[in-house]
Parts: C-alpha cells; structure tokens; sequence
C-alpha cells in the first residue's frame, strides 16, 4: 500500500490542507478584522457609536456563527460554484472556509480589543486624537499579543475546518481520510492523516504563542 503514489498522494494532501488553511485565514482576517472593530467602535461605549451598525453586525455574525459547517458547506454550493466555477477541490473549500471563519475571527478579534485598557482610549480622546486614530495607534497596537493568540486559535480552527471538508470531495488529508481511511477501511492511512494534522495544529500553536509572547510588552 506505501507506494510511491501513496506517499505522494499523502505529500499533496498534506499541501493541499496548508494551501486552504493559510488562504482561508488570511482573507478571512481581511474580512474578520473590521467586523471586529466595527463590533468595538460602534458599540454603545465605543470610540463611534453607532447603535443600529453595531446591531445588524451583530446578528449577522451571530447568526453565520450558529451554522454548523458541514450544514454550511452544503447550503453555499450554488454560492462555490458560481465563485469558483467548481465545488470539489481546495480552490472550491476555500469559499466556505471563510464564510464560517469571517465571523469566528470578528468575535475573536472583538474580545481582544475589548482587553485593551479603556484609560488608554480616553486619554487619547482626550488630547484629540479621532476615533480612526483611536483604532490605528491604541486598540489594534495595544491589542497585539491577543490577536496573534486568536490567529494561532484560528488557524488551527480553520484546519480542523478543512479537514471536514474531505466529506465532499474539497481535497487535503480530510479528503484521504474520508476516501481511503474510512470508506476503504485503510487503518494506515487514517493514522497517518490524523498524525499529519496534529503535528500542523501544534507547529502552527507553537509559532503563534512565541510571536505573541515576544510582542508582549509587559514581559
């Protein structure tokens, strides 16, 4: 069974899980980042209140987070398949990646500014400076160790994400679990994609906290 096109078959997958892992985090921390501030800056005691954006956001995000992936990864098929032109591959799980991510990654990053010591934003209110200079110079700088501790978080999360994905086809180790690990009854394979993923979700744990702890100014 280990062949050469077994152990490249595990090789691409492995490729494949890290290629929709990093892509999938990256754009929904482009999307997930100002939902966060939003969520901080417009609440009721935020640097720009505004109540009623504070709100819809906060039902959207609710709701998408209440979906369980495997339901949302079959509900958004019309939505892959009109983006990507396809619903099977890593190209194809990406898509519902980052509609399950997005709003995981709002919340973390939402709770990580709320760490932040609100004396510091009001003594920056205070000498003038404006709610978007609040955001760029005291709650996303201040606020830095947290949010590569929710990084960290959220990548593993996203892996685990794309590990599912394997149940339709969306390629990675999920996919050669499922296909050969499960339906064929091949123990060894399934050992060795699971072994495969925990050793990713440590490294990756790993490089997070060491980036946060060295960014951490109060050490």
């Amino acid at each position: 069974m280990w062949d050469s096109t077994m152990i490249n078959m595990i090789w691409w997958g492995l490729l494949q899980t890290l290629y929709m892992t990093l892509a999938s985090t990256l754009i929904s921390y482009v999307l997930g980042i100002p939902m966060g501030v939003i969520l901080v800056a417009c609440d009721k005691d935020g640097v720009k209140p505004l109540p009623i954006v504070h709100k819809i956001l906060d039902i959207i995000v609710n709701i998408t987070r209440s979906i369980p992936f495997l339901i949302l990864l079959i509900a958004v098929i019309p939505i892959t398949r009109f983006i990507t032109g396809t619903t099977i591959g890593s190209n194809a799980t990406i898509v519902p990646l980052v509609m399950a991510a997005a709003p995981f990654i709002a919340r973390m990053v939402e709770s990580s500014l709320r760490e932040v010591d609100k004396g510091l934003i009001e003594a920056s209110l205070s000498m003038g400076a404006s709610p978007f200079q609040v955001i760029c110079k005291v709650l996303l700088p201040e606020a830095k160790p947290s949010l590569i501790v929710g990084a960290a978080i959220s990548t593993t999360t996203i892996l685990g994400y794309s590990a599912m994905a394997g149940i339709v086809g969306g390629g990675g180790l999920g996919d050669i679990a499922i296909r050969y690990g499960y339906y064929r009854y091949e123990n060894g394979v399934m050992i060795v994609t699971v072994v495969l993923l925990v050793l990713v979700v440590q490294v990756f744990q790993e490089i997070g906290m060491k980036i946060a702890e060295k960014q951490d100014k109060r050490k």
